[in-house]
């Protein structure tokens, strides 16, 4: 959000330093020289920086000013990245098919930046299995992933079950093993 900036009558400062778009830096002039100034040149008189000794005023158009201070505003959102921290739940019965698909998705938001939760669910007496057995299928769905990742926080118990966090580790995404393309000919005729 832009905050409310003061132009023309609105500045109160009886000194200002003015800086002009054409003639660049005019020194400490008083306000109402600035402003004389400002009105030949058929612009405004905008204070850019109130709390500096004198304040800063510019002479531009306001309207320009709110363009530009928009579209400053507009690229720094665009450039920062909020990260969230996605939740998966796997059950130990789960089947391949659907590993593949929750490793695919757990894939895609590592590839956004985000951290990934994955919650290994053991309901009921599932809780008290082995845990050498536990771990064994986190790795089943972590070995499906196809991005880069660092474990952020090592596996441990929770009260549902068993809980890694994984993150991006900021290389370049795994090769998939590729299978050779043979070419198949026709038989030619003769």
């Amino acid at each position: 959000m832009i905050e409310k900036v003061r132009i023309n009558q609105q500045i109160r400062a009886s000194e200002l330093r003015v800086v002009d778009e054409k003639e660049g830096n005019l020194g400490v002039l008083t306000l109402a020289e600035a402003l004389r100034r400002a009105q030949e040149s058929g612009l405004d008189l905008i204070e850019i920086s109130p709390n500096a000794s004198p304040p800063v005023a510019k002479i531009m158009d306001y309207g320009r000013f709110q363009y530009v201070a928009q579209k400053k505003e507009k690229e720094s959102r665009a450039k920062s990245h909020i990260t969230e921290t996605k939740t998966m739940q796997i059950k130990i019965g789960t089947s391949e098919r659907d590993l593949d698909l929750k490793a695919k998705k757990s894939s895609e938001w590592l590839r956004d930046g985000h951290r990934v939760k994955l919650n290994l669910f053991l309901p009921g007496r599932t809780k008290y299995m082995d845990q050498k057995f536990l771990r064994e299928r986190m790795d089943r769905i972590l070995r499906l992933i196809s991005e880069e990742y660092k474990v952020a926080e090592a596996p441990q118990k929770s009260l549902k079950g068993l809980t890694v966090v994984i993150e991006r580790a900021g290389g370049k995404k795994k090769e998939e093993p590729r299978t050779p393309v043979v070419e198949k000919k026709s038989p030619e005729k003769t």
